[in-house]
């Protein structure tokens, strides 16, 4: 957090497209005559212009610091999850990040830990909305450890571990539950799972608390493709991908109600 009598620092973040970018200079603008200190560095509050995908970027930009910043959206698109404020309101968001103090609403965030296969080395991953697994080439067969037990052996397109936050986007689709970010806990859904006489998964998404870690071991030696989010990457060698809830969570700089299931209703319900 910053010092005492110190300006607040601050970062913008811009989808990049016209009316983002011009909104993005019209708050630094602003903050700066309003006295507070533009830093991409270290900054105490980053506002993110654009939509959701804007929002994952800036978050995965300061990941390394989620105890120090907090994050506010504004959607120059269609209503986001994680963007509150509309173009129309920039000065009244201006005027309340200068003036006035701001609650912190924290979300669960998603961990994973990539090992490989010669040892040694591992990556860590932090996920706002999910993690997806596929096999490179044709089906994906892992076993699913949960709590060091064996709990199936999958055999599908893939699988999919969301954060509550993340439950609404790929997860939703998926056919997953809408978890609200008050709960901590992550969902692993499946991706056109194969069941029959000879193969078996439970079929359903499951639902793990934050003490419960999900543990994925492939089966054969193939190539998988892995995304953070956003980030899609190839891995290869993998020995074991783990899953469960990060010590670390997002915040959110919130300055008047967001109800999550008011949003869940806007998005998918509302006319």
């Amino acid at each position: 957090m910053r010092e005492k009598d110190q300006p607040m620092k601050f970062a913008v973040t811009s989808k990049g497209d016209a009316t983002s970018n011009t909104l993005m200079q019209k708050i630094k603008t602003y903050l700066v005559d309003f006295g507070l200190e533009y830093d991409e560095d270290k900054p105490d509050i980053v506002i993110s212009v654009g939509g959701d995908g804007t929002l994952l970027y800036a978050f995965h930009r300061y990941c390394r610091r989620l105890d120090k910043t907090a994050f506010v959206g504004v959607h120059t698109g269609h209503l986001g999850f994680y963007a509150d404020w509309v173009p129309d309101e920039i000065e009244k968001l201006v005027i309340a990040i200068a003036k006035t103090p701001y609650q912190v609403v924290e979300y669960p965030l998603l961990e994973v830990i990539i090992r490989y296969i010669n040892g040694g080395r591992e990556a860590r991953y932090l996920a706002l909305n999910e993690c997806t697994v596929k096999s490179v080439s044709g089906t994906l067969v892992m076993d699913v450890e949960i709590r060091g037990d064996l709990f199936e052996t999958f055999r599908g397109d893939g699988l999919c571990i969301s954060t509550p936050s993340g439950s609404t986007a790929y997860n939703k689709a998926l056919g997953g539950a809408i978890l609200h970010p008050s709960l901590e806990a992550i969902q692993l859904a499946e991706m056109a799972s194969i069941n029959n006489r000879v193969f078996r998964t439970i079929g359903s998404p499951l639902v793990l608390p934050a003490h419960h870690t999900c543990m994925l071991k492939p089966v054969n030696d193939v190539d998988f493709q892995i995304t953070i989010d956003h980030l899609s990457l190839l891995h290869k060698d993998v020995k074991s991908i783990q899953c469960r809830v990060a010590s670390e969570k997002i915040r959110f700089a919130r300055f008047r109600p967001f109800p999550f299931w008011k949003r869940v209703r806007d998005s998918f319900i509302a006319d």
